[in-house]
């Protein structure tokens, strides 16, 4: 009876510690929750509705391909002289330099003399390298204005933070007329857009933060 009894006793305590362990598990779940869904609040918000003018001067530009407004905003920076060079990143192996050149809003001989193509990047993580590569070979160390979507721009400027730390990067969000991040909310498409962005983003802070640590050291 004393061992049914210690028996009971025993099923009776790790029963506690299981439903202990279950409403905490539960809370940490809706606290990460909680923490990602006000996370993707604050992301959704910070993104810019108007595409604005940029009067900074840089040594470079650099554009993310993934829609012809990034690259026909590049340009005209450039040749308005707010750059020397400008890095079209992630190019399409099919796409040549003289159909670009058509285009694109400038002369033939700028395009010749100060446009570099890239054709190795497959993401975003690529264009940062892509974009790294460029500026060691161009001898490019000054402040780089970067050109992508507003809603890619957060994931854009992680990834070349990492991949050129200490160099100034100037944003300039390129705001489509096909996306209206404002409408985020009530419209679906732009919803799915937005989140899948957003946890890519999260991604991205989280490996180059990782990456970083271990390059210091402070990971060990």
């Amino acid at each position: 009876m004393e061992a049914i009894g210690q028996k009971q006793r025993d099923g009776g305590l790790f029963g506690r510690r299981a439903r202990a362990l279950a409403r905490a598990s539960l809370g940490v779940a809706a606290f990460v929750g909680a923490a990602l869904t006000a996370g993707f609040f604050s992301f959704a918000q910070s993104l810019e509705r108007v595409e604005t003018t940029l009067v900074v001067q840089a040594e470079g530009v650099v554009a993310l391909t993934g829609g012809s407004d990034r690259v026909l905003d590049a340009a005209e920076l450039l040749a308005r002289g707010q750059a020397r060079r400008l890095l079209i990143t992630g190019v399409n192996q099919s796409t040549r330099g003289r159909d670009l050149a058509r285009l694109l809003p400038m002369s033939r001989d700028l395009f010749a003399c100060c446009v570099d193509l890239g054709y190795k990047a497959l993401d975003t993580a690529g264009n940062a390298r892509e974009t790294r590569d460029w500026a060691k070979a161009r001898r490019i160390s000054g402040p780089l204005i970067v050109v992508t979507s507003n809603y890619h721009m957060p994931r854009a400027l992680v990834e070349l933070a990492a991949a050129l730390p200490g160099v100034t990067l100037y944003p300039f969000p390129v705001v489509s007329e096909h996306v209206d991040v404002a409408n985020w909310a009530s419209d679906r498409r732009v919803l799915r857009l937005i989140g899948g962005e957003y946890l890519k983003y999260l991604h991205a802070l989280v490996r180059t933060t990782l990456e970083r640590d271990e390059e210091t050291g402070e990971g060990a």
